[in-house]
């Protein structure tokens, strides 16, 4: 399936329009007649791989939303309504915390005219939005379309004073062969699948140590390497069990596959549905106190015993109901585990895939035992012999399952805007249960199922140890300025700005920045200091997580204080318009005329003349007197970035 997949998506890509990431989004109009007076014209939009076109109706604080206008000066015709969207589909944004309505691989919208003066055979329309993948592209299009149906390509030109003003924003830059971008996410999914296979690997070696799957190990071996005819065939039927018990945790996973067919993005809108997440708290809390032993969660014994009865046919088909019945009588153990997988890769962008991952990992790292005992045998000798080691296993993960539920109702609580768990409430909660945690270690509080502790043991004790320190690690998060940042929980906690606190200043992070070019330049040639001129945008996802999550880190943090005057530029700040004296029309190189109007024109225009680049986030590193110290970058990690801003600060102090 992979190669047909492989196949069908390069018979397309080179079947597509010559269409990259530099180019994301070709726009092709046509014209349909409705009444003499009534035409409708029609936006068909193609879009490149992983890059998204944001709705009309995209909700106001979140992505910059479509719009189509009558260009500026244009008579004898109007809009009639909204434009008629197709295609579209919802898609949470964790930046923005709410639902966005976007268009993914192709648009199609529809826009009807009325005409006031019959007699017009053109009308201009300008098409306006933001494309989002890992960086923010603005679309500012104009069209000037016959109502024949055909796109007029006019010859335009503009005035000497429109020519003085583009000419004033180019920089006479050095060093300008270092723009490029060295960012590079293509391994961000393997990345992704990788780790939530070890996610349910690991999830899986605590299940083996629960009492429901432990004793089941020596017991299972022995019936395969005894009751066959030779050791080769006994050891073969183990390898065979195994490998039935990592197949029937992928089977799992299908149905989901199913669902992600139908709508690639459905997984996630119901991952970020508020209700979805109350539930996957209270079932996971639920869980939490099954395993503290104050209740049992099993399947109902029937299938265990028909499961069980199905196992005595013999071969292979034997051996598969065998595995079957593990999984199914397992399952008070199990079950708690799989449902947090399974609420974790929901809650991810990657879908079924990572789910499968999830479950590979799991039936694996349940199988494996069961192989590799088969083989050496004599290491079955030194399996440490069931006891109260395992009820206290199951207790700990109790602890463990309802610190994660309450990570789902931090979701709930930031899509509705409850403002409930804020970032110190969340990590006060967790204080306090793993609190609860190294006091059941220490012995101070017991549960149903426990036997007497008469000596706590060295494992206990350093276990013991390990949560207390985890506890001193994320203590300082409820604190306005903590000691350290928590970026081992990255992910977990709410973000930073969903504080309870007061934050310092519309700049990132508190830090001092300029917003205008020609000021931050003035201060970095005061200061002689090296430049940070970062391209970004107040509606740009990536942008944010940027700031939250790299330049948070206390080194580069400090770093960007003390050794850069930061420049940031908000390329679709539109809401503050320049002087008249200042505004002007940009001939663009495909001949289009773009009119710099407002601060966002300008910083997007100033992006491209002198960068050749129209994405954000988009970072230069720069002397005072505009010579380029490095390459440029993008999106990406935090051990880059961090390397990207020393050199960046060694050639200025070499030079």
């Amino acid at each position: 399936m992979k190669k047909i997949f492989f196949i069908a998506t390069f018979l397309l890509a080179i079947t597509s329009f010559a269409q990259t990431a530099e180019d994301p989004i070709i726009i092709e109009t046509s014209v349909k007649k409705i009444s003499d007076t009534e035409y409708d014209v029609i936006f068909n939009a193609k879009l490149y791989k992983g890059w998204y076109l944001y709705s009309q109706h995209n909700p106001e604080d979140a992505s910059l939303p479509l719009e189509i206008t009558i260009k500026e000066g244009e008579t004898g015709y109007k809009l009639v309504g909204k434009a008629d969207e197709k295609d579209t589909f919802k898609k949470y944004s964790d930046i923005w915390e709410k639902e966005e309505i976007v268009f993914k691989d192709k648009a199609t919208i529809t826009q009807r005219i009325q005409l006031i003066n019959k007699d017009i055979t053109r009308i201009k329309l300008n098409f306006f939005g933001q494309v989002c993948e890992t960086a923010c592209i603005n679309v500012d299009e104009p069209f000037t379309i016959s109502l024949g149906g055909k796109t007029i390509k006019e010859v335009v030109s503009i005035t000497e004073k429109s020519k003085n003003l583009t000419n004033s924003l180019k920089l006479n830059l050095k060093n300008t062969s270092l723009l490029k971008n060295v960012s590079d996410s293509g391994s961000e999914s393997e990345s992704g699948l990788f780790s939530i296979f070890f996610l349910g690997f690991v999830g899986g070696l605590l299940a083996l140590l629960t009492p429901c799957v432990f004793p089941m190990i020596p017991l299972t071996v022995s019936f395969f390497t005894k009751q066959s005819e030779n050791k080769k065939k006994g050891v073969f039927n183990a390898i065979l069990y195994g490998c039935f018990i990592v197949f029937i945790y992928i089977l799992l996973s299908l149905p989901f596959h199913f669902l992600d067919n139908l709508d690639p993005e459905i997984l996630n809108t119901i991952s970020t549905n508020v209700w979805l997440n109350i539930f996957f708290f209270a079932v996971l809390t639920f869980f939490s106190f099954s395993f503290f032993g104050f209740y049992e969660i099993t399947l109902p014994s029937s299938w265990g015993n028909k499961m069980d009865s199905a196992s005595s046919v013999g071969g292979i088909i034997g051996i598969f109901f065998m595995a079957l019945t593990l999984a199914i009588v397992s399952f008070s153990c199990t079950g708690p585990i799989l449902g947090s997988l399974l609420a974790g890769s929901l809650t991810s962008d990657g879908g079924a895939m990572q789910l499968t991952a999830g479950m590979t990992g799991f039936g694996l790292a349940l199988a494996l035992p069961f192989a590799l005992f088969a083989l050496f045998p004599n290491w079955l000798n030194s399996l440490p012999k069931s006891g109260g080691w395992l009820n206290t296993t199951k207790v700990i993960l109790g602890f463990l399952e309802l610190a994660l539920a309450f990570k789902f109702l931090s979701n709930a609580d930031l899509v509705a805007h409850w403002n409930l768990l804020k970032r110190e409430v969340f990590i006060g909660i967790w204080i306090i249960i793993f609190i609860g945690l190294a006091l059941y270690l220490f012995a101070k509080i017991k549960f149903p199922h426990d036997s007497p502790v008469k000596k706590l043991s060295f494992s206990r004790m350093s276990f013991g140890a390990l949560v207390i320190a985890f506890i001193i690690y994320i203590g300082p998060g409820v604190l306005k300025e903590p000691t350290w940042n928590l970026s081992l929980l990255s992910g977990f906690p709410p973000p930073q700005f969903y504080s309870i606190y007061e934050q310092e200043n519309d700049c990132p992070l508190g830090l001092d920045c300029y917003k205008d070019f020609d000021e931050g330049l003035a201060a970095a040639k005061e200061a002689n200091k090296p430049i940070l001129l970062d391209f970004t945008g107040w509606a740009c996802v990536n942008c944010r997580k940027m700031e939250e999550n790299v330049w948070s880190e206390p080194d580069i943090y400090q770093t960007l204080k003390d050794n850069y005057i930061l420049i940031s530029l908000y390329v679709d700040d539109n809401e503050k318009e320049l002087p008249k004296d200042q505004q002007f029309d940009f001939l663009k190189k495909n001949g289009k005329i773009k009119q710099i109007k407002t601060i966002g024109d300008k910083w997007s225009t100033f992006q491209v003349i002198n960068f050749k680049n129209a994405s954000q986030p988009y970072y230069i590193l720069m002397s005072p007197d505009l010579e380029i110290l490095n390459n440029t970058q993008q999106y990406t990690d935090r051990d880059t970035y961090y390397k990207w801003l020393q050199e960046g600060l060694q050639t200025f102090k070499t030079k």
